[in-house]
């Protein structure tokens, strides 16, 4: 004898095909947590980290910093201040 259901959609199951599905699916959950954790103490999968740390944001602030500081001589040096001011003038001098 078997067992009848309703599901949300107003449908008919058996009870024995929902509770063949709620072992399927316990079982299915019950492999995923322990691949997870196979996984996990492997070391195959990170540990929750999804961003950097302090320690990598301190040296990308520093690498930051110095190409900053390094671009800032370059822009200010004679050479590169003389051909912009030229190219700022020969644009302003320009025939229409």
């Amino acid at each position: 004898m078997s067992v009848t259901d309703v599901n949300t959609q107003g449908a008919v199951s058996t009870g024995a095909r929902s509770a063949d599905f709620a072992r399927t699916r316990a079982a299915s959950r019950t492999r995923d947590v322990l691949t997870r954790a196979r996984d996990r103490l492997s070391g195959r999968l990170p540990r929750g980290d999804a961003g950097m740390t302090t320690s990598e944001y301190a040296m990308g602030t520093i690498a930051a910093c110095a190409f900053a500081a390094a671009l800032y001589q370059v822009i200010t040096s004679d050479t590169v201040s003389t051909a912009l001011e030229s190219i700022i003038g020969k644009a302003l001098n320009g025939q229409f």
